[in-house]
């Protein structure tokens, strides 16, 4: 894990007396007007400010140089897992460490990827393609042409930014095709149709007309290989208001093709259609029709098996032959004839909720959450028309997260993960329909965790909702005293936190005598779609009410105090710590808001800000609006409050949430 320039701002007291770039007269307007600037001269004077002032406090800390090196240490440990993928008949895998910073992309054999040093070939040098081209190169994947896996586009984003360049690369050659088919940086989505052609979505003309109000493409072209731009057709076209429209490319096991439009009308919401007739590179100038299948709309498209698609289901379905399905089952359907003959592959009962899919030759791999514990199974799927489905529970550790690494659609290959708060990453093999797992690699421990242990706790939030954390801790101790303990939550997008090997925790705070905490409160997936959608839009502050009722339930059973307590969150989690600096400033003593949205009067107009109405809301609707203006970080500011010493940290190349409102935050409190 290369170590991220990031920009550092701090707000906390000790910082406030520096000179600003701003003189205190000014509006909040001009404010905003300035730090809106993302690279704007006096806004990066105050930024640069904000980073020496508060680097000078961190470094003059003793023990900073010690915590620098343990950081940098585990974070570019070359013992962690190389995860796997399946890809032209290897086994792939991309590599960052010391040396390699931005990354190297390599291969090895099966046989030799299961032995403890594979024999690895490097296929693609980031750094060195950085250098070479004097980019600020960072990988961000590839798509690769079915079955033969030998032509591939790789996705290179400038500092991390979604907008990403696109070039072709060959997999046996291992080097990037001069002439091939290449991609100028937008955002943007693309799928092979053929060796030659391509659905592509992007900004077209480089004016944004083409973009969502999100920033999201909403036009998809078929383009064909030394085509312009202005030459290719249009397949499909969404709304301005949509999140984003895309085109697909599914392939299964037995050689089945679809070509799909994805389009989403909101961030949680989903149409899909199946293009059909489309005529491919040179064939002439049909577009195709577009079949608009008759689903609900909160679905997430998994893959294709045996020819019928495999969707997730996001809210109660009652089918166009009158079967009831309920919300947050695995279905398969004929995409012909999509609201008939449903399969239902895996249904949850309400201690469980979906995390994972992966689809092999004749399997789809589950994994998911029983109380919020890692379980997985698998679902064998005979040949469409025969035999009956098998459904088997993997054999894997309790209180652990379960991640399907990789899945080999054209065996029934498939790596998982397995790791804990204080159990290293382990991976293991399955193949076929059994239980029968086998343990192929560990990482080693990375921080000392003989003294720890984790319990999964229980607390009620204000509307009577039991709500589950979990805390790691000494596990044996004759100190009864409230002892330092970091809380931390996301609660939102339906996304789950779950157990994670983190060692920078370990090392610098947990083997330090400090208790960690994680918080599985509503607006989460930790219980299925509805865990999520009890915190959406006018609800969410049923979010910020579980999150302070752990945090007081800490206090109360004597776990930590007041005084000791400290909250941590990143993007939509740093939203959280945000409010709960505003509306609970009582309750910690030390408040780290990473990467944040925190000007919710505003956020639709930030950077990727308009295709998150679907989860937070919009000012343009009375109730919302109200809403939103009771729990804006920002607008919620007082003075005369003795707020916790936050730290703030944010970044100039985030392209989605933006680093404007960590700015204005800050400014605001100076």
């Amino acid at each position: 894990m290369p170590v991220y320039k990031k920009l550092f701002l701090s707000a906390s007291l000790t910082f406030l007396t520096a000179t600003s770039a701003l003189s205190a007269t000014d509006t909040m307007q001009s404010v905003r007007n300035v730090m809106s600037q993302i690279h704007g001269a006096e806004a990066m004077k105050q930024v640069s400010e904000w980073n020496g002032k508060t680097n000078a406090v961190l470094q003059s800390d003793p023990r900073y140089k010690t915590f620098y090196k343990d950081a940098l240490e585990v974070g570019e440990s070359p013992a962690r897992l190389p995860m796997p993928e399946f890809l032209a008949g290897h086994i792939w895998n991309f590599w960052q460490d010391e040396q390699h910073p931005r990354g190297i992309w390599r291969e090895t054999t099966q046989a030799s990827y299961k032995k403890e040093s594979p024999e690895w070939v490097t296929m693609l040098d980031i750094d060195k393609l950085a250098k070479d081209e004097k980019q600020n190169w960072v990988f961000k994947g590839v798509i690769c042409l079915e079955p033969e896996e030998r032509r591939c586009l790789i996705s290179l984003s400038d500092g991390g930014e979604d907008a990403v360049t696109l070039r072709e690369y060959d997999t046996k050659t291992g080097k990037i095709i001069p002439d091939g088919f290449t991609l100028s940086r937008s955002k943007q989505s693309v799928a092979w149709a053929d060796e030659n052609t391509f659905l592509v979505a992007r900004d077209w003309d480089g004016t944004g007309r083409s973009l969502t109000t999100s920033g999201y493409p909403f036009v998809v072209r078929r383009v064909i290989r030394g085509q312009s731009s202005d030459q290719a057709i249009e397949i499909a076209r969404g709304e301005k208001t949509d999140v984003s429209v895309s085109g697909l490319s599914l392939t299964d096991g037995d050689g089945n093709r679809l070509f799909l439009i994805n389009r989403s009308p909101t961030f949680f919401t989903t149409k899909l259609a199946v293009i059909q007739n489309m005529d491919m590179a040179g064939s002439g100038q049909n577009p195709g029709t577009l079949l608009w299948l008759n689903l609900p709309e909160r679905i997430t498209l998994e893959g294709m098996i045996h020819g019928r698609l495999v969707l997730s289901l996001n809210e109660d379905w009652t089918t166009a032959d009158g079967k009831k399905i309920a919300s947050g089952s695995l279905i398969s359907v004929d995409p012909t004839k999509p609201d008939t003959n449903v399969g239902i592959l895996w249904a949850p009962d309400k201690s469980q909720a979906l995390d994972e899919i992966a689809i092999t030759k004749n399997n789809v791999i589950v994994s998911y959450f029983e109380n919020v514990r890692g379980r997985a199974s698998v679902i064998h799927i005979p040949e469409s028309g025969t035999g009956q489905l098998s459904r088997s529970t993997l054999t894997l550790p309790d209180m652990s997260t379960i991640h399907i690494a990789a899945a080999n659609q054209h065996t029934d290959e498939a790596f998982l993960t397995s790791e804990g708060y204080i159990t290293p990453p382990q991976l293991w093999e399955t193949e076929g329909q059994s239980s029968k797992t086998e343990q192929i690699k560990q990482m080693p421990a990375l921080f000392d965790a003989s003294d720890l242990t984790v319990d999964q706790l229980w607390t009620t939030s204000t509307d009577g909702t039991k709500i589950p954390y979990f805390l790691v801790h000494k596990s044996q101790t004759t100190d009864t005293r409230p002892s330092p303990t970091l809380l931390t939550a996301y609660g939102g997008f339906q996304a789950s936190y779950t157990p994670t090997y983190a060692p920078e925790i370990g090392r610098l705070w947990l083997t330090r005598g400090g208790n960690y905490a994680v918080a599985n409160i509503r607006g989460g997936g930790e219980f299925g779609p509805a865990w999520h959608e009890a915190g959406r839009k006018t609800q969410r502050q049923r979010i910020y009410n579980d999150f302070a009722a752990v945090g007081q339930d800490l206090v109360s059973r004597g776990i930590t105090s007041v005084k000791k307590l400290g909250i941590r969150g990143r993007s939509n989690g740093g939203l959280l710590m945000g409010v709960e600096f505003t509306q609970h400033p009582e309750l910690w003593n030390a408040v780290i808001i990473g990467v944040p949205l925190l000007d919710m009067m505003n956020y639709e107009t930030m950077a990727a800000g308009a295709s998150w109405e679907d989860e937070y809301g919009t000012v343009s609707k009375p109730k919302e609006r109200a809403f939103l203006k009771s729990i804006s970080p920002l607008q919620n500011l007082r003075a005369g409050v003795h707020y916790p010493k936050p730290f703030i940290f944010t970044s100039t190349t985030d392209d989605r949430v933006g680093p404007v409102h960590a700015r204005l935050f800050a400014m605001r409190l100076k």
